[in-house]
């Protein structure tokens, strides 16, 4: 098959098939720029292919439409939470010596620290799971672990942008990003790809972690803050705008429309413009349909207290699971959440160098009933079957301490997992070493985490590229392969 989005990034570069130029030229006012913007909602102005989506030209049939990725910032410790490890118990407060040189981000190895919580199995499956989790724990038949998975840099900046992007350094497109280009919108009211920040603030990269990199400006993620009195910034005048009507708006909202259009007559192919004019749209539209999307008040008591909204730790996460929830079933493709700011101490991340016990205990409360009540109501609205659930974070945690009650980062192992939209649960794929401390058996990188989830959205990883410095760029880079042992 011939790879549409190859043609789609280079029409992007050639002043003569510019879009928003042409249908200025050819009409413009109101009527072309709305033209323009449902057109380019659904992919039906690429040099006159067809849809690249999944109403249109996907790779290959498709088993999910959209994703919903969990991104523990910090590194989430896999030995306390999804890979349980007799060893730890019976080698705890011995010398840590797993028969090499161990060096570890900004300490020497202490000794072997066992869990600070139980173990239990769970499902058919027999999952051992930990006590810090126990709401997640009841849903792991529907779940793939991946406990092998390995990162390529033990700080959290290069990491974070590693499982955000693919790559170490900054300056590339998010998953979502990529999505997003590759498939566009089912829901022209509400924007493709959105991301949920930790209401305390951001991770490590901030907003680089779901920008649209050198893909169109468009792409990158919408930010939404529901617990925020201003949940859309800059969606409505502010309040002391008293002059502004209307009437007003309309008539400012036309001059900037001939504004642009001068504008981007003299700048082809420039994309900023492009994704502006885009936002300006999406805006006004936003004005009707973001109030609804965010408005809990229609969820029942039943659905608020499953997601912990009744609960002080479990409120914001799961305010935001919620949202998630409501944002894709209303055609959202890419919704993103992130748990852990990078705001210093006392910490409000995974980052738990200091005391494990104490840190991951309140951050595990916070996660696992909100994460665990998405699961359930997507499956229980029919939705599960064709969303992609990814839960993440940027590297793991040392089985040994760091002082006496923390752990080090790790990046020679750590667990994500998915759920739905195709994938295979009740299963565990890879795994570490004895001690939790290294990946021995099917090493798994993001590269192979992104391609499955590309392929389980009907596309070829290695045919969506974009053309960028002379180089067909992916978010895969030259890595990947399709986990086939997860596919249902």
């Amino acid at each position: 098959m011939e790879n549409l989005h190859f043609s789609r990034a280079r029409s992007a570069q050639h002043p003569n098939l510019d879009r928003r130029a042409f249908l200025w030229q050819s009409g413009g006012g109101l009527g072309g720029i709305a033209l323009a913007c449902l057109l380019a909602q659904d992919e039906l102005l690429a040099e006159g292919k067809p849809a690249a989506g999944l109403r249109g030209a996907v790779h290959h049939p498709a088993k999910a439409q959209r994703v919903v990725q969990l991104f523990m910032s910090g590194a989430a410790s896999q030995c306390d939470l999804f890979d349980y490890k007799p060893l730890l118990l019976k080698k705890n407060g011995q010398a840590f010596d797993p028969g090499e040189k161990v060096e570890l981000f900004q300490s020497d190895p202490g000794q072997v620290m066992q869990s600070p919580w139980g173990w239990k199995q769970y499902g058919q499956c027999g999952k051992w799971m930990s006590d810090l989790v126990p709401q997640l724990a009841a849903c792991v038949d529907d779940i793939a672990f991946i406990p092998s998975m390995v990162s390529k840099s033990n700080v959290h900046g290069p990491a974070t942008f590693m499982q955000a992007t693919g790559f170490v350094t900054p300056g590339f497109p998010s998953m979502g990003g990529w999505i997003s280009y590759a498939l566009g919108s089912e829901n022209e009211n509400l924007p493709t790809f959105v991301v949920l920040p930790d209401m305390r603030g951001f991770a490590p990269n901030g907003p680089q972690n779901w920008g649209a990199g050198f893909l169109p400006a468009a792409h990158q993620g919408t930010m939404i803050r529901p617990n925020s009195a201003n949940p859309v910034f800059d969606l409505r005048p502010p309040d002391w705008a008293k002059f502004i009507s209307p009437e007003s708006e309309a008539e400012g909202r036309d001059v900037l429309e001939k504004l642009n259009a001068k504008h981007l007559a003299g700048r082809d192919g420039d994309t900023r413009l492009n994704a502006r004019i885009t936002s300006y749209e999406l805006a006004a539209r936003l004005q009707l349909s973001a109030p609804e999307a965010l408005d809990l008040s229609q969820e029942t008591d039943e659905t608020r207290a499953l997601y912990g909204l009744d609960e002080e730790i479990t409120a914001d996460f799961g305010r935001n699971c919620l949202i998630a929830r409501r944002l894709l079933e209303r055609g959202v493709r890419f919704v993103q959440l992130w748990s852990g700011a990078d705001n210093g101490f006392p910490r409000r991340n995974w980052d738990s160098h200091e005391d494990i016990a104490r840190d991951h205990g309140v951050m595990g409360k916070s996660m696992d009933r909100p994460a665990a009540a998405l699961l359930r109501d997507l499956k229980r609205r029919g939705l599960l079957d064709e969303t992609i659930v990814l839960w993440t974070t940027e590297f793991g945690r040392m089985p040994c301490s760091q002082g006496s009650k923390g752990r080090d980062h790790n990046p020679f192992t750590f667990t994500s997992w998915l759920a739905g939209g195709g994938i295979k649960g009740g299963v565990t794929y890879g795994a570490s070493d004895e001690w939790s401390y290294k990946a021995v058996d099917k090493l798994t990188y993001c590269y192979d985490q992104h391609a499955t989830i590309l392929h389980l959205l009907g596309i070829d990883h290695e045919k969506l590229t974009f053309r960028h410095n002379g180089i067909d760029r992916r978010l895969t880079d030259v890595h990947g392969e399709v986990i086939r042992e997860l596919l249902a």
